[in-house]
């Protein structure tokens, strides 16, 4: 059971560097039009990212411009992580 619990835990820290960089990304294409080369990466960080963003959303309103869904999911997997291992 701790292996499983270990592999959980290692899961939600590689979402941990997916989630970062749908931030980075994020900054990066309101400036500038991503290459089309880039495209397909991109897509799929999103569409990993977006159902647990979203869900926050609806729960978290956005302060201006500034989304803080992705900060309460950073704590969300902190504390999860946590306690797995």
């Amino acid at each position: 059971m701790p292996d499983i619990l270990c592999l959980i835990s290692s899961l939600l820290g590689l979402y941990t560097f997916v989630l970062f960089a749908r931030i980075i990304l994020s900054y990066i294409t309101m400036f500038r039009a991503p290459s089309p080369a880039f495209a397909p990466l991109i897509r799929i960080i999103y569409d990993l990212t977006e159902p647990v963003l979203g869900f926050f959303r609806r729960f978290i309103p956005p302060l201006g411009m500034i989304d803080l869904s992705p900060l309460v999911v950073f704590l969300l997997i902190s504390f999860l992580r946590s306690y797995l291992c």
